[in-house]
């Protein structure tokens, strides 16, 4: 990498990081007055808890090359570079060679893997233990996060510091995954699904039960999340470029595509488009786009952005027919956004100039990576996570009693509120 591009991944890197307050914002607005403390708290403690793990062994295990020698090796499944445990040999290379490119990249997937493990958060909001999440989360990030991204982010560098190869999912299997809507949207919904069977429902689960109790909060959680999102997909190809500037107009193009559409949707539906609908629109488009964004032209973004807008919008109501509490929509949003837009690369995906789209070139092939792609990371991550769960589940216990969840999670485990009724400002009085 030149140093232009180093600097470019450092910045793209703070701006994914900064998706995670983000998340906190528009989670915590979504949930209770006496839940906010608790749900936004999940996210900090997911940047604690899996920015120590990523430095420590994180990195070494998904950029292991183990089986191949390689350090950006293709052949690793479950392996681990003891040589970078603590990024040791990564920091000596780079002080030797004053080229910070291959540190800056540890950086930026670091909070790839920080902001995957505090999505799956929002599908037990209003109920689970502070601690058991954390253990939740360092576990996930080591048993599922890690070896999935060394899958697919596992790349291997020709002498110019271009992409060439993926891990064993992109070299074996062909999958194009671009930003990660395999091991992010598709991990993190699958596993919210899975973590959402083992917590249980909320007490007296029902629909419209819980109105966000903050719609401007969301919004400005919209707003970070929509700003950090340009440079998780842009970033994502490690140079400030043509193909850059393709991803990032795609993830403004999807993220308004979903945002029109789900809004126009609710006012087919209710007479009134919601803000709260209109963000998670927003957010729909922008998971979508997120595996998509270097293949798509922005046309077919906006095309992608309507289509998950809708979906999703109806895909939401599926947990209560199907009677599962996904209390923040993790599943109806990441898992199926997710999966639209890993397929629709096989519809209609070019890479540079070369169309692999079915419906470009008359043959499904693509399509059918892509399908091996969601199933073998959807199938593994919900696996794994369920037994995480339950294993939690059965020893120190993930939900908090019925009393305190009723009474409201922030005092109980953190011993504090968002919003003192004894503040004066809160007094009709006054």
């Amino acid at each position: 990498m030149h140093g232009n591009d180093t600097f470019f991944l450092i910045i793209c890197s703070a701006m994914v990081l900064f998706m995670t307050p983000g998340l906190a914002f528009f989670y915590g607005g979504l949930v209770r007055a006496s839940s906010v403390v608790s749900m936004m708290m999940m996210s900090f403690g997911s940047i604690a808890i899996v920015g120590v793990l990523w430095v420590v062994y994180g990195f070494a295990m998904s950029f292991s090359g183990a089986g191949s020698g390689d350090y950006f090796g293709i052949d690793g499944v479950f392996g681990i570079d003891w040589s970078n445990i603590g990024l040791t040999r990564l920091i000596h290379e780079t002080l030797t060679s004053n080229d910070g490119s291959s540190l800056a990249f540890s950086g930026f997937q670091a909070t790839f893997s920080i902001i995957t493990v505090a999505l799956i958060s929002g599908a037990i909001a209003d109920r689970a233990k502070f601690g058991a999440w954390m253990v939740f989360a360092g576990l996930w990030a080591t048993i599922v996060y890690f070896p999935v991204a060394g899958w697919v982010f596992n790349f291997k560098l020709n002498t110019d510091g271009k992409i060439v190869d993926g891990g064993w999912l992109v070299k074996s299997v062909g999958l194009l995954d671009f930003a990660g809507g395999t091991v992010v949207e598709i991990a993190s919904g699958a596993s919210a699904l899975a973590l959402a069977l083992v917590v249980g429902k909320r007490f007296g689960f029902t629909k419209g039960m819980h109105a966000p109790h903050n719609v401007p909060l969301t919004l400005i959680g919209v707003g970070i999340l929509w700003f950090g999102w340009f440079g998780f997909n842009a970033g994502s190809e490690l140079h400030a470029d043509g193909t850059a500037s393709l991803a990032f107009i795609n993830t403004l193009a999807a993220g308004v595509g979903g945002l029109i559409s789900w809004a126009a949707l609710e006012r087919l539906q209710h007479g009134k488009p919601t803000a709260v609908g209109a963000g998670s629109g927003a957010v729909a488009g922008m998971v979508a786009i997120t595996p998509a964004c270097g293949f798509l032209t922005p046309g077919w973004s906006v095309v992608l952005g309507a289509i998950v807008g809708i979906v999703c919008a109806l895909a939401i109501e599926l947990k209560y027919v199907l009677g599962f509490d996904d209390s923040l929509d993790v599943v109806g949003i990441h898992l199926v956004a997710g999966i639209i837009g890993t397929l629709f690369i096989g519809l209609v995906g070019n890479v540079g100039l070369t169309s692999v789209g079915w419906l470009l070139t008359g043959n499904p092939s693509q399509l059918g990576k892509q399908a091996i792609g969601v199933v073998v990371v959807g199938s593994f991550a919900f696996t794994a996570s369920w037994l995480i769960a339950q294993a939690i589940q059965k020893t120190m216990g993930f939900r908090v009693s019925s009393t305190d969840e009723i009474a409201g999670v922030d005092a109980i485990q953190h011993g504090e509120v968002a919003y003192s009724q004894s503040d004066p400002r809160w007094s009709w009085r006054n």
